[in-house]
């Protein structure tokens, strides 16, 4: 009832004073979170590169500013650690998202319309303030909250199929089969089971796979060790007698859904009302079309942990906050020449078709582009054999040369690509697809300018660029 009142006041206060934008960034290992949210705020504070944000362009925008952010128990997010490590004189990719943090981006908007004639008339309004939180979380919490309808017999079912075609399954399913799951619970047992099981994931991650539940198994955090992280699927069976090793990991099953899934989506992921999701598009092509459909079928139930839909002040204060915008992003947009921008974003738009119907449906705005928060590389064409190859050429991230490369081409048609990998094809018949991580490149800014990017500007624009 108390946290009711509070979120009430709180949805009457931002609806009418000082209006609040909280978006969710998220993404799967390797998608570039950090760098996406370090580069945005750093091209709103200096928005020089921001043409496609039409508040900026046409300088609504009056000033814009970091404040301390709102939520007293989860963690700043470390934007100055992040800006100096892709701006400084030996340029290298931050960390990546390990745990939730938040930051507070706040803006002096003049308003446009009826309201901004009557503050140029010096009528009755005035400049207003806008906040943006920005809230930071790793995706791998997101699939967890798919297990929430699912009892541990269930995920057992599932996540025992997901070994038997996974590396490091072999391992964990050898020893389980020398386990007995009627025998009674001992710590020693369970701790190598757990071990195993989450060496699997693991293992199943650094081959490009994106569902690798339960997220905490790989970002365990403070919670390392603890018994609520120390279980592990086991074949469903009738009769599993009190105390024995079946009966407590689905004991402790539930109490990671209760009480570490639950408190994330109660506290955090519910109140967020526009959303990023960030996606390796390319990096999932490359892992071949096993990696294309898994990451394919994540998407889809992703969407069912959200709460698509419109909001307003008033749905807001009685229903609580749904999310109303979402955008899927295809990242690395500067491994590729423009030219295939085009394909990237078609690839991305059906790859995650499944999951836009399901929110336009309950009302939400979908988006789905491809992007490069930090432009890494420049283009360049050249000659080869009698053909023509558009290349990109940065610093390589591995010996920190400079390289020219050539990806491959990207079908026009999606469906040369998701029609094998949902047909389990073990590998691409037409291309070989290749991607080379790039380090980033030493940079030069002007007066006014933010980092370079590719439509970072027209995700901010879709995002959040209607409440500025």
């Amino acid at each position: 009832m108390a946290r009711s009142v509070e979120d009430a006041g709180s949805a009457v206060s931002e609806a009418f004073l000082e209006p609040v934008v909280r978006l969710g960034v998220t993404g799967l290992s390797r998608s570039g979170k950090t760098v996406f949210i370090t580069s945005l705020v750093a091209n709103m504070l200096d928005r020089a590169r921001m043409r496609q944000l039409e508040p900026a362009a046409s300088g609504r925008i009056l000033s814009a500013y970091l404040r301390p952010q709102p939520d007293d128990t989860v963690p700043r997010f470390p934007y100055e650690r992040h800006l100096g490590a892709i701006t400084g004189t030996d340029p290298h990719w931050p960390d990546s998202t390990r745990a939730i943090s938040e930051l507070r981006l706040s803006f002096r908007v003049r308003p446009h319309g009826l309201m901004g004639g009557l503050t140029t008339l010096g009528g009755l309004t005035g400049p207003r303030t806008v906040h943006l939180d920005i809230v930071d979380y790793p995706g791998e919490w997101l699939l967890d909250l798919g297990l929430m309808d699912k009892s541990y017999a269930q995920w057992s079912e599932t996540a025992l199929g997901r070994l038997e075609h996974r590396p490091g399954g072999r391992s964990y399913l050898d020893a389980m089969a020398a386990a007995d799951p009627q025998a009674p619970f001992a710590d020693e047992a369970a701790e190598t089971l757990a071990r195993l099981f989450a060496d699997s994931l693991k293992a199943s991650r650094e081959a490009g796979f994106s569902d690798c539940s339960p997220g905490r198994f790989l970002l365990p955090g403070e919670m390392e060790g603890s018994p609520a992280l120390t279980f592990a699927p086991l074949p469903p069976g009738t009769g599993q007698p009190r105390r024995s090793l079946w009966r407590e990991f689905e004991r402790r099953y539930e109490a990671y859904k209760s009480k570490i899934v639950k408190p994330f989506f109660r506290d955090h992921f519910s109140r967020i009302d526009r959303q990023v999701v960030l996606l390796d598009v390319l990096g999932a092509i490359h892992d071949g079309p096993a990696a294309l459909e898994d990451l394919r079928g994540v998407m889809a139930e992703v969407l069912g942990a959200f709460r698509p839909g419109a909001n307003s002040w008033l749905s807001g204060l009685l229903l609580g906050r749904r999310v109303e915008k979402i955008l899927f992003a295809a990242t690395k947009a500067d491994h590729l020449h423009h030219s295939q921008h085009a394909q990237l974003t078609a690839i991305t738009e059906a790859l995650v078709r499944e999951a836009r119907d399901r929110a336009q449906f309950a009302g939400a705005r979908t988006g789905a582009m491809s992007l490069a928060a930090l432009r890494a590389t420049v283009e360049e064409t050249r000659q080869h054999g009698g053909r023509t190859l558009e290349l990109v050429r940065g610093r390589r991230l591995d010996t920190g040369a400079e390289a020219a490369f050539y990806p491959g081409k990207l079908p026009a048609d999606p469906l040369r690509l998701l029609a094998p990998a949902r047909e389990g094809a073990p590998k691409w018949l037409d291309e070989d697809y290749q991607v080379m991580r790039f380090a980033p490149a030493p940079l030069t800014l002007a007066p006014g300018e933010g980092p370079p990017h590719i439509r970072l500007d027209r995700a901010a624009q879709f995002l959040f660029g209607d409440r500025l």
